[in-house]
């Protein structure tokens, strides 16, 4: 199922409900049918969503380094800094203008 984030700040963004429910937990927000990050929210969720993608980071350079064979790696899944960034520029920029986000189904 599709999720649709929408804010009069950008484009909407479409994702996954997985993905969308688990980028809405790290940012402190539950995925229910209807949803909105209030613009005073946004300062905090941009910052719990970059520190999640720094954590990310920090532990494919450690699994790295751990010299895993291309058998190991899962380069397709793709980091988290990759699945995250239409989200975080979405809640980036409605923070600039002082916008909602709303989502929905």
């Amino acid at each position: 199922m599709l999720i649709t984030f929408q804010s009069p700040a950008t484009a909407d963004v479409v994702m996954l409900r997985d993905l969308a429910q688990y980028l809405l937990r790290l940012v402190g927000k539950r995925l229910d049918t209807r949803g909105v990050v209030l613009h005073d929210e946004l300062p905090r969720a941009v910052s719990r969503l970059e520190a999640a993608i720094s954590d990310d980071e920090k532990a494919g350079i450690a699994r790295e380094s751990l010299q895993y064979s291309r058998e190991h790696r899962h380069e397709s899944d793709g980091g988290l800094s990759q699945r995250a960034w239409p989200f975080l520029d979405m809640m980036r920029e409605a923070r600039k203008q002082n916008a909602d986000i709303i989502r929905g189904l």
